[in-house]
């Protein structure tokens, strides 16, 4: 089943800009706990993560009448841009997409979604967003991997999801990526680590949650998901679902929503209690639900 279409896609970047401009992203808040780091500025939020760096021009792609090429990197109004010519002599219309991107070992948002017509060339990029490269403590990029979801304007049907694809930049071999597993370790079954690293502030746009850090050292894709969540003795709903692929890391957040809070007169968050699902990412198929945990706050 396509995970994707060109109206979603389109609706995703259209929420994604409205909030880098609302400055209230939901995963990106400060945490409140000794684990926290200090919230940055906003304009410090618009910089890029880290050391300038450079690649090399190279061939990315290049099969079924489609060539894409890596001509560079740099700093964008959103992120880091990896910018890449797109050149579509399949005979039909394209549209370029990147899934499961991550950074320096830790899985991360981007944005791109390029329509490229019949015998046409296209510039477009490949966006590594600034937020969560920051939230993620990537000062540098040293590493990157994605892969392609190419699939036709038209029908939507699907072209080809590429092989992963792994690039370097002139910092691969000087920076090495620090890992903060620090916090209370809710989950460690199966080589998946989950720990909580304390809650975010109350002001983001979906409302105030747990900020996560999660590890998966299996050997399968996975997506965690959240259910039976309480807070305070009452249930709500929480948003989060995190794909994370095998041998890499993600920061995530389990966030509440305000009017879930506000409905139940919650003012301050004192005790929470959840369960975690973990899914396969591909089939679908669950690998195991976690017990009932409970996480208390001062």
């Amino acid at each position: 089943m396509r995970r994707r279409t060109k109206w979603m896609a389109v609706s995703l970047c259209l929420l994604v800009m409205t909030m880098a401009l609302m400055g209230c992203g939901a995963s990106g808040n400060k945490v409140t706990n000794s684990a926290s780091e200090s919230s940055e500025s906003v304009s410090k939020e618009k910089e890029q993560a880290g050391t300038e760096v450079s690649i090399e021009e190279q061939v990315l792609y290049d099969e079924k009448d489609i060539k894409i090429t890596a001509k560079g990197i740099k700093d964008g109004w959103m992120g880091t841009e990896l910018a890449l010519l797109i050149e579509n002599n399949s005979g039909k219309g394209i549209t370029v997409q990147a899934r499961n991107a991550n950074v320096n070992g830790y899985m991360v948002p981007t944005t791109m979604s390029a329509d490229v017509a019949s015998g046409k060339k296209a510039n477009d990029s490949l966006t590594f967003e600034t937020s969560g490269l920051k939230e993620c403590g990537i000062e540098t990029i040293a590493k990157v991997e994605f892969s392609f979801h190419i699939f036709d304007t038209e029908s939507w049907d699907d072209i080809v999801n590429t092989d992963v694809i792994k690039i370097a930049t002139s910092a691969a071999d000087s920076y090495k990526q620090t890992y903060d597993d620090s916090g209370n370790v809710l989950v460690d079954k199966k080589g998946i680590r989950i720990i909580e690293k304390g809650l975010t502030e109350d002001d983001s746009f979906w409302g105030p949650g747990i900020v996560l850090y999660i590890e998966n050292n299996s050997d399968r894709d996975i997506t965690v998901q959240t259910a039976d969540v309480s807070v305070n003795g009452f249930m709500v709903d929480a948003t989060m679902s995190e794909d994370v692929i095998a041998g890499r890391k993600a920061m995530s957040a389990v966030q509440f929503l305000s009017t879930d809070l506000e409905e139940n007169s919650i003012e301050k968050i004192t005790d929470v209690e959840l369960k975690f699902n973990i899914i396969d990412m591909e089939s679908f198929d669950n690998i195991f639900d976690s017990d009932t945990l409970s996480i208390t706050y001062k």
